[in-house]
């Protein structure tokens, strides 16, 4: 296990299971938790063991984005508004670029920011309590991009326009989903998906993902243009 508070990384073999550690803030993602995941995540990719990696919230939310209290200090502090943006670049430059397969096991509910992390995700395993939405939309930018490739301008415009919340059940309709399962199986499926990716050589999976990033068309750069 990790000694970081804020991220918990659990070896299983070929795979690892990251876990967003702040279930008292809705494990909203501030800039140290940013940090502290992004630098997890690319330990496990630096390392040639490494041919999977589940991403999941602990306690009851997925997450609920990223960390308004920030914001209002970045209105004020413009090192700190500096640091915020270089943070959440890199976070979704890191999520969007990742070299090998990433399995969300959305746990609860992923708003806003939180939303966005499951679907830079290539796999997302949903519980059935888990909801959707991007309530930043009337005072924010939001993340358009990603999920436009998952399910479409149609629905993504809908999503975005309009901060309109989803269900598990309605994520699974749409194709945003992969797996709908109860609360309780979310992680064992994640495991059982991780293991098969796990099946191939990490070279080829390498290989594959790479084209998944490069087929998106998406550039992982500013987080404001995506």
């Amino acid at each position: 296990m990790s000694d970081d508070a804020l991220v918990q990384v659990e070896r299983h073999g070929h795979w690892s299971t990251v876990t967003i550690d702040r279930p008292a803030k809705r494990n909203a993602l501030s800039v140290a938790v940013r940090e502290a995941v992004a630098d997890a995540l690319d330990r496990l990719a630096a390392d040639d063991e490494t041919k999977c990696v589940v991403l999941t919230g602990a306690g009851e939310f997925f997450s609920a984005g990223f960390d308004l209290a920030e914001f209002e200090r970045a209105f004020a502090d413009e090192d700190f508004a500096t640091q915020l943006w270089a943070s959440a670049d890199r976070w979704h430059r890191t999520l969007l670029s990742y070299p090998v397969p990433l399995i969300a096991a959305v746990n609860g509910p992923a708003l806003a920011g939180g939303f966005d992390v499951a679907v830079c995700c290539d796999v997302r395993v949903v519980s059935t309590t888990a909801t959707f939405s991007h309530p930043e939309f009337t005072f924010g930018d939001v993340v358009y991009g990603p999920l436009r490739e998952l399910v479409g301008g149609s629905i993504a415009r809908e999503l975005c326009l309009t901060g309109k919340k989803i269900d598990a059940a309605e994520a699974h309709r749409i194709g945003l989903a992969n797996e709908l399962v109860a609360p309780d199986e979310v992680l064992s499926t994640a495991a059982i998906i991780a293991e098969r990716v796990c099946a191939a050589p990490r070279d080829l999976l390498v290989r594959t993902k790479a084209k998944v990033v490069r087929c998106s068309g998406i550039e992982p750069g500013a987080t404001l243009d995506l």
